[in-house]
């Protein structure tokens, strides 16, 4: 046989078996790949619709989708039963997945109840649409509490920053801003607070008027002030706020007086009598006649 065949016959096996052990590998490799993915890929509950703040998830609102083990977000769910029936207390958007940070606990209720965080109260306060923010105000926004009354030891009204960096839960009964993001014109504002700052707007609410001001989200600087009176809207310079005037002391009762009768006026004295002047030639004479007796 002839040598040189032999030689490309061998050379041609080793090439063959070196092919055959790449392909191997390669096809070992994608088939371990993919029985990988199809053992890692999870359960995932998703929205099929957007979900605001307060309203109930039910059966038509989710589905489930596969994702990747690297793809699960913390704290989400596989099961669509672990989410039924459980408010929504932070919006969530189209084929968005479901986090436990978004619901509410399983019968906390309905609308604005769910929103309110362990510990703190919503309170509603009622505004006026020309004197306040009713018309600019939208649920998530911040406001600042004034309060202008009439304190009883002074003259005139007194206002003042109560409370600061407020966060509004609703503008009326829209605890979401509409479609189209606008303000919502409404009578109350209802407001996250705690217990003691309850108190305070609940007062402020029957003897004082409320007036809300807006401020920037982003803005939670607490500022100190010291109210306003009156006085100083008709005078040229500013002037402090007038303190408390103390009680006033009880007035000294002055002492009897002793009412003494006054003297009868003396009589008139009596008129003066009349007189005839007598003229005989060059002398003169001047003769008194007496008064006559009444």
């Amino acid at each position: 046989m002839d040598r040189r065949f032999i030689t490309v016959l061998g050379v041609s096996l080793v090439f063959a078996l070196v092919v055959s052990a790449v392909f191997y590998q390669m096809t070992a490799r994608s088939v371990t790949t993919k029985a990988a993915e199809s053992t890692d890929r999870l359960d995932l509950v998703v929205t099929t619709r957007p979900i605001g703040v307060g309203v109930m998830i039910k059966p038509s609102d989710v589905k489930v989708i596969k994702v990747g083990l690297e793809g699960f977000p913390k704290g989400a769910f596989s099961k669509v039963e672990d989410v039924l029936d459980r408010p929504v207390i932070s919006n969530i958007l189209l084929e968005e997945p479901i986090i436990e940070g978004r619901l509410a606990t399983k019968g906390s209720g309905l609308g604005l109840a769910p929103t309110i965080p362990v510990g703190m109260r919503a309170v509603t306060v009622r505004v006026n649409d020309v004197a306040n923010v009713a018309g600019f105000v939208m649920p998530g926004m911040r406001v600042d509490v004034l309060v202008t009354g009439r304190l009883p030891s002074l003259d005139g009204d007194v206002t003042n920053t109560v409370l600061q960096n407020m966060l509004v839960l609703s503008a009326g009964t829209n605890i979401q801003p509409d479609a189209k993001g606008q303000a919502i014109p409404a009578p109350s504002v209802t407001l996250l607070a705690t217990p003691d700052q309850s108190e305070m707007l609940t007062l402020a609410g029957n003897d004082g008027r409320i007036q809300l001001i807006l401020r920037n989200s982003s803005d939670h600087s607490i500022e100190k002030t010291t109210g306003h009176h009156v006085n100083e809207l008709f005078t040229s310079g500013r002037k402090p706020v007038p303190a408390l005037r103390a009680a006033a002391a009880p007035r000294p009762v002055p002492p009897p007086q002793v009412v003494v009768a006054a003297a009868p006026p003396p009589p008139p004295p009596p008129p003066p009598p009349d007189q005839v002047v007598m003229i005989r030639g060059t002398q003169k004479s001047v003769e008194i006649i007496p008064n006559r007796a009444n």
